[in-house]
């Protein structure tokens, strides 16, 4: 009987995945968060797991214990937010936002222009004349438009900020006393 030689170790393919117990979303578990946060988090866990008191976590952390509190309920409100389901696929980039909105205002736009003329239409099929146009500007049907006049109340009140403005502000000086 011949023996077959067994494969050289470089010939056996690597396992590939992770370690056993290891998973994959423990693998970067905080890349990116700074050491305080961390730790913040790590406190927070061990009260929420039962292994320190809310008190002895915020002493270690050097907080008062509302500000621990607070600091526990905002990391509760992001573990719900994160386990929110995702949506899937690619969210919408600001181009292809700006171009939808952009088809969207050309398509309001050519509806206004239809509405338009369908009103038109009806005010001549009916026989109603056409509104005239409003005249914009200084001019009003050729005449020109009078300057409103300020009322009293504010003239009074404008010559008094003026007055003030204008008295330089006044030393005191000692009155001469008397000896006697």
């Amino acid at each position: 009987m011949k023996e077959t030689p067994s494969p050289a170790p470089r010939d056996v393919p690597a396992k590939r995945g992770r370690p056993k117990g290891q998973s994959r979303a423990h693998h970067d578990l905080g890349e990116g968060a700074s050491a305080e946060a961390k730790r913040l988090a790590a406190a927070i866990l061990e009260v929420l797991a039962g292994a320190r008191t809310p008190t002895e976590a915020a002493q270690a952390l050097g907080l008062s214990l509302p500000r621990y509190y607070l600091l526990e309920d905002r990391a509760l409100q992001g573990m719900l937010v994160a386990c929110e389901p995702r949506s899937l696929g690619r969210g919408p980039s600001p181009e292809s936002a700006l171009a939808a909105l952009r088809r969207e205002c050309d398509q309001l736009r050519r509806d206004c222009t239809r509405q338009q003329t369908l009103v038109r239409a009806a005010q001549r099929t009916i026989g109603l004349a056409p509104p005239t146009p409003v005249a914009r500007g200084p001019e009003r049907n050729g005449k020109k438009r009078r300057r409103r006049r300020p009322t009293a109340r504010a003239l009074r009140v404008a010559a008094r900020l003026k007055e003030a403005d204008r008295q330089p502000a006044v030393a005191v000086t000692a009155a001469p006393t008397e000896n006697a």
